[in-house]
């Protein structure tokens, strides 16, 4: 599971990038908890939760649909 979701976030990365920022895969969870870091400037935006839901999240669940929740830390 763990490819596919780092397919997918590479699926949407230059989005990211586009903006300054950039997502970092740490763990994906036996449940099917996304876990993820945001970096550059989407690290310190105001809405960078907005990006990950909205965003990133949306994205892994279209092309992972076991994953249940993305969540930063």
């Amino acid at each position: 599971m763990r490819d596919k979701v780092e397919s997918a976030l590479n699926k949407i990365r230059p989005n990211l990038q586009a903006d300054g920022g950039d997502v970092k895969l740490l763990e994906v969870t036996s449940d099917g908890v996304v876990k993820v870091r945001l970096t550059g400037a989407c690290g310190g935006c105001p809405m960078a939760q907005m990006t990950l839901k909205a965003g990133i999240e949306k994205a892994i669940k279209q092309e992972v649909p076991e994953v249940k929740e993305v969540i930063a830390v």
